[in-house]
């Protein structure tokens, strides 16, 4: 039986339908329910991230009618048969990758590359029983992106989840479930032991940003950030930057050498540009490692200059979101204990009736850090 305090009978959400401009109309749907192993989140807040821009734009193929919105911090208001880790009332941050935890891979702990969620989620905008929760107030069906975090409840599997400290903003923490988690994994899994390290990250976006944090929380010795607006730069300085390097008057290449000394340890791309993840290849030293983090549109391609990639020992790997049952817990506690700064990272905040100016804003390059849609 479900457990629940008493809820609405609908609620407000953003709902994608085509790809006019304003992307998202606001709208009242019914209030989903949870069911065996969910749990249903009254949501505080849900970050502003280019992977929704991208859907909406259509550069990334999802169905539609859809809610969007796959980073989000809430409270347990519902929980779903089976659910015994959390109680009502429980504060939580929600990851945007939702583990089955029973597949092949999430059972060798790749939760990052779990089956069922790609299949049912990504392709078809479900949940993992290959069903929404989500409909109109018609009863036909409303596609789901990860939970659907643009609406004023969401449902999404315990697996997900992560407790959120007290002494933690619940409304910033929104950003740990998908820049903040998808940095703690590119960092300490496709980089590995940053200490000491010469590091370069290319484009300091939200993820970029959390990216430089990490490193600088990890111990790495220099730390360089690539992005065209300064006021971006500034504030990876901020967060952790030893050295910052503006891509529209430097050679971002030549820069990043000269400052590293020959090329860097390791390079983070966050953007999923041709052009920045060539650079990353570029500005590696011998035996460096090239991270790419961002997410392209269609189907962008990237040129390696093969010979020096291989007599160098160089490599390239790709790093999609993180483990989420490892990675959300642990980049929460980095936050509460200071190495990792949410209050600096997020920079601005919409109400969720503004969400489309939010978007605009945030493909015009106008965000500085990484945004939340406050909705709690």
């Amino acid at each position: 039986m479900t457990s629940e305090v008493a809820l609405p009978e609908s609620m407000l959400a953003a709902v994608l339908r085509t790809q006019d401009e304003p992307v998202f109309s606001l709208e009242r749907i019914p209030v989903p329910r949870p069911r065996t192993g969910e749990v249903l989140l009254k949501v505080e807040a849900c970050g502003v991230c280019h992977s929704d821009l991208h859907v909406a734009r259509g550069q990334i193929a999802f169905p539609r009618p859809a809610v969007l919105g796959h980073e989000m911090s809430g409270t347990v208001v519902a929980l779903g048969p089976g659910v015994e880790s959390y109680r009502i009332g429980d504060r939580v941050v929600g990851g945007f990758i939702m583990p089955c935890a029973e597949c092949e891979n999430c059972l060798r702990g790749r939760d990052d590359i779990c089956d069922v969620f790609f299949v049912n989620n990504r392709l078809n905008g479900a949940l993992l029983d290959g069903e929404s929760r989500l409909v109109d107030a018609d009863g036909s069906r409303i596609n789901m992106y990860s939970a659907a975090g643009f609406a004023e409840y969401a449902v999404i599997p315990a697996s997900a989840l992560a407790l959120v400290d007290e002494q933690l903003d619940l409304a910033s923490t929104a950003v740990l479930g998908c820049a903040g988690m998808t940095a703690y994994s590119a960092v300490t899994r496709g980089a590995g032991d940053v200490r000491g390290a010469v590091v370069c990250i290319i484009a300091v976006g939200g993820v970029g940003l959390s990216i430089t944090q990490v490193v600088a929380a990890l111990g790495a010795q220099q730390i360089i950030a690539v992005d065209v607006s300064d006021e971006k730069l500034e504030l990876a300085v901020k967060l952790g930057a030893t050295h910052t390097v503006n891509a529209r008057n430097s050679d971002v290449i030549e820069t990043v050498k000269a400052l590293s000394e020959g090329g860097v340890e390791f390079a983070f791309e966050a953007l999923g540009s041709p052009l920045t993840l060539g650079q990353a290849v570029r500005v590696l030293g011998e035996g460096g490692r090239a991270v790419a983090v961002g997410l392209a549109s269609g189907d962008a391609e990237v040129t390696v200059p093969i010979t020096n990639f291989v007599r160098r020992g160089q490599e390239l790997i790709g790093s999609y979101g993180a483990r989420t049952r490892a990675d959300l817990p642990a980049v929460q506690e980095l936050a509460r204990g200071g190495g990792f700064s949410i209050a600096n990272l997020v920079t601005d905040t919409y109400p969720l009736e503004r969400i489309n100016e939010a978007y605009a804003d945030l493909a015009a390059g106008a965000i500085r850090g990484r945004a939340v849609i406050k909705i709690g």
